[in-house]
C-alpha cells in the first residue's frame, strides 16, 4: 500500500504540518475543512456560510483525487456550538443528496483561525 498526498489549489492551503488528504489505494483521508472562503482566504461570515464554504472546499479535493460526494464513506463535523447543528445540517444535505455518509457531529471548545465549524471525510477513490 502506497501513501499519496493530495494537494489541489482550489481549497485552503494546511495551517500547520499536514496535508488536505492522503490517499491509500482506493481510500482517501481528508483532513478537517474550515469554512474558508477562497475568494477571500478568510473565514466567511457565519455558520451557514462557513459550513457551506467547508463542504465545498472538501468536494474540490475530492475532485483532486478523483472521488466526489457520492463516494464518501463517513464524515465528521465539529461544531463550536451545537445549536448551530440544525443549521449546518440543511446546508451538509445539500451537498449529500443519495446514500448518505456515516456520520459523527461533535461540539468542540475551540476551531483553528476561530472557525465555528470543520468537516472531514473518508471517501473511496476509483482506479485512476
Amino acid at each position: 500500500m502506497e501513501k499519496r498526498m493530495i494537494h489541489t489549489d482550489k481549497a485552503p492551503k494546511a495551517i500547520g504540518p499536514y496535508v488536505q488528504a492522503n490517499r491509500a489505494d482506493e481510500m482517501l483521508f481528508t483532513s478537517g475543512q474550515l469554512g474558508i472562503d477562497m475568494a477571500t482566504g478568510k473565514l466567511a461570515d457565519g455558520v451557514e456560510a462557513q459550513a457551506r464554504c467547508a463542504l465545498v472546499n472538501l468536494g474540490n479535493i475530492l475532485e483532486a483525487a478523483g472521488s466526489g460526494y457520492d463516494k464518501v464513506l463517513k464524515t465528521t463535523v465539529f461544531l463550536v456550538d451545537m445549536a448551530d447543528f440544525k443549521s449546518v445540517n440543511e446546508i451538509y444535505a445539500e451537498f449529500f443528496k443519495d446514500g448518505y455518509p456515516a456520520r459523527s457531529c461533535v461540539q468542540v471548545a475551540a476551531l483553528p483561525m476561530g472557525g465555528l465549524v470543520e468537516i472531514e471525510c473518508v471517501a473511496i477513490v476509483e482506479d485512476e
